[in-house]
Formats: C-alpha cells, structure tokens, sequence
C-alpha cells in the first residue's frame, strides 16, 4: 500500500508572459526568482494560509490570494476529505511582471497534489491556477499560469476550451530580467490597452507571433531577433516605466536578440544567445535603469526552466 506524503515544499519559478510579440499567447519559465509553498495534510476539510514570508504583509491571508483560490478549486475537484495548512515564501518583487501569483498558484498545486497522491497531471492542474489568476487580475490569461505549472516555453493556443502547446527552445538560449524597484499591477496595466487595434497593426503582430514561434522550431536565432516586436503592449506600457525606452537600446547595443516588457511590467527581458552574453547585456540594462533614476535587481537564467521543483516531502 502506497503511504502518502503528509507534508510537501515546492518551489515554482517566475514566468516570463507576452515575449513580445505573444500577448497573453506565450510565456517560459525561468530558473529564478519564484515562490516557495510548503503544505501539510490535516484532517480537517479546508485551505489554511497560516503564514506568508517576503511579502511584507502586503497580500492578503484569506480568499483574496492566488493560493487559496487555486488550493480550494483543487481540493473541491479531487473530492478530497482532507484539508492543508500552507505557508508561503515569496522570492520575488510584488507588482513585478514575473508572475508572482502564478508561480505562488504553481508550487502549492503541485505540493497538494503530492499529498494526495498526484492524482493530476500539470496539465490537468491548469484549470485551478487559471481561477486563482481570474480572482487576483480580473482575467483568465494563462501565459504565466501554464510555464509556471509545466516548465519550459509555452503556446496558450486557446483557453476556453484550453488548449497549450508546449515549443522547443534553441539549446543555450538565455534570458536577462531586468525588475526596477517600481510596481505596477497587471489589472491596472491591462486597463490601459486598447479595445481595438488598426488591421495594419494585428497584420504585422500575427507576422512577428508566428516568425518568432518558427524561429523556436529552426533555431534561427537571427530570425527570432527580428521578431520580438510588440505593436500592442509595449508602446503602451512602456510609459509606466522610466527609462525604458533606453534600457531597450542598452539591451540591443550590448548583443541583445531582442528586448521587451515581461507581462504587465515593470520587469524587462531581454533574450540572449548565452548566459555568459547575458553578464554584459545585464550590465548595460542595469546602468540605463540607474541613469533614469531606479535601482534594478537582474536575474540571468536560461529559457524554458523546470517548473515547479519538489524541495523536501515526507
């Protein structure tokens, strides 16, 4: 007889969402920052956040947290008796475009799955990561949700019915994250875009989306290069962070590929052939961010992590 885990701890990575030209369509997982959960059975039913770490008591503790809404929708469709006790460490900014609530969702779906036997698979867990993200950003857009729970580089080809495409990624692609000390919140951000968009505009962005899709394929990196170029998002956004319209050209004059807002932002990425190639480009963005007044913290992973990764279990 199998005996089951009474207590998990699983960490999830941050995601990188949009990629440019893939708004609310493509998202990859990267080595870190992220979030940590550790989950304990009890016998009583029920979702108890006992504790949050590294947020500075800033999110809430009850069913206005991603945790909760994602560990309660799970629970609810395993029809399981039992009920946990959760801690949550968080490893990155809050507000930050790194898909903190995401990540949070990701680890303590996998950790109480585990303590029920991992009876799902991730793709089967996607739905209750994708209720969390309904409840803490108004809207149901799986590009942090899905490389959160499944690792690597994601496609969100639809997500009513959900459908997900896991694409290959070129062998050493690196990513620079740049996150200022600023926030901005993904439902504000979203607030801002436009409702309609010129067809000259949705023609050149569907061109960049499936150029960029190929150059995953082909490992053409030069290809990939020229199409990370958002016409929606970005022109948009960008005004909501300072300087980063030259942190963009610091990235590119450095060796960039390409250079964007990650999710909602503040965060900006830039997708390097190498880590190495990465040390000097996150150095140049890191000074253009200084210079505009803002102190930034760089991250430097390759692209298309494992997510979420079993910490301890016993």
């Amino acid at each position: 007889m199998t005996v089951l885990p009474n207590y998990a701890k699983v960490f999830a990575s941050a995601t990188v969402a949009n990629v440019a030209s893939g708004f609310d369509v493509l998202g990859f997982a990267v080595s870190h920052p992220g979030d940590t959960v550790e989950a304990r059975r009890r016998v009583t039913p029920g979702v108890t956040l006992q504790e949050i770490t590294g947020d500075g008591g800033r999110l809430p503790r009850d069913e206005g947290n991603a945790v909760v809404v994602a560990v309660r929708e799970l629970l609810r469709r395993l029809e399981e008796p039992f009920g946990v006790d959760i801690v949550l460490h968080k490893g990155m900014p809050l507000s930050s475009g790194l898909g903190g609530s995401a990540a949070s969702a990701a680890a303590a779906l996998h950790a109480v799955n585990l303590l029920a036997g991992e009876p799902l698979s991730p793709e089967q867990l996607l739905p209750c990561s994708l209720e969390a993200e309904r409840a803490v950003s108004g809207a149901v857009h799986a590009d942090n949700a899905a490389p959160a729970l499944l690792g690597g580089f994601v496609l969100v080809r639809s997500t009513n019915p959900l459908d997900v495409i896991s694409l290959p990624v070129p062998p050493g692609l690196a990513v620079v994250l740049l996150s200022p000390d600023i926030e901005i919140t993904t439902a504000v951000a979203r607030r801002m875009l436009p409702t309609e968009i010129p067809l000259k505009d949705a023609v050149s962005q569907w061109g960049n989306l499936a150029a960029l899709v190929a150059s995953l394929f082909s490992g053409n990196l030069a290809l990939m290069g020229r199409s990370l170029s958002d016409l929606i998002a970005e022109p948009i956004r960008a005004e909501l962070i300072p300087g980063f319209q030259d942190v963009k050209k610091a990235a590119l004059t450095a060796g960039a590929l390409g250079c964007s807002i990650s999710g909602s932002g503040p965060a900006v990425f830039a997708l390097v052939e190498t880590v190495a190639e990465g040390e000097i480009v996150a150095k140049e963005m890191k000074h253009a961010f200084k210079v505009a007044g803002l102190k930034a913290t760089s991250y430097i992973s390759e692209v298309g992590a494992i997510s979420p990764r079993v910490v301890k279990e016993g």
